[in-house]
């Protein structure tokens, strides 16, 4: 009842400041003014200011906000213990690879179909960076000596 007052006088203030601002030949503000002032008493028509004040003054609602904080809280909780749950990157890394490994072994150790040739194993890599580095630096800058001479350089 008191927040419905309080909007009906608001919209007619704005209204009568809107009448101020058209007799003033200031007729595009004074519709804007016009426009802002019936919103208040748009929202006491439609329910929407009965609607906020039954949420703001009972309890029972801000119980069930509480609620729903205190689930979302727990579901943060559980997700964030459950990226935990491995321990740390190294572990979680290692036991990457050993499960990437049990998955591999079994799949190469299975008998073939074919014609009994040996199960391809991936090639090791060709250099690691402590031995280029220490080895083979010219391979790095053929690349650059490649670009250079493309340019004229």
């Amino acid at each position: 009842m008191l927040a419905e007052t309080i909007c009906s006088a608001a919209s007619a203030a704005g209204l009568g400041i809107a009448a101020v601002t058209a007799y003033r030949k200031r007729f595009l503000a004074a519709t804007r003014i016009a426009a802002y002032s019936l919103v208040p008493i748009g929202l006491v028509l439609t329910g929407v200011v009965e609607w906020l004040s039954d949420i703001v003054f009972k309890p029972s609602v801000w119980l069930g906000f509480g609620l729903l904080g205190l689930a979302w809280l727990l579901f943060m909780t559980t997700r964030a213990v459950e990226r935990r749950g491995g321990g740390t990157r190294k572990e979680r890394k290692a036991a990457a690879r050993a499960a990437q490994n049990d998955a591999v072994a079994p799949a190469a150790a299975a008998p073939s179909l074919g014609a009994g040739a040996p199960a391809e194993r991936p090639q090791p890599r060709e250099k690691s960076k402590k031995q280029a580095a220490a080895g083979g630096s010219g391979d790095d800058f053929s690349d650059i000596e490649a670009i250079l001479k493309k340019h004229g350089i």
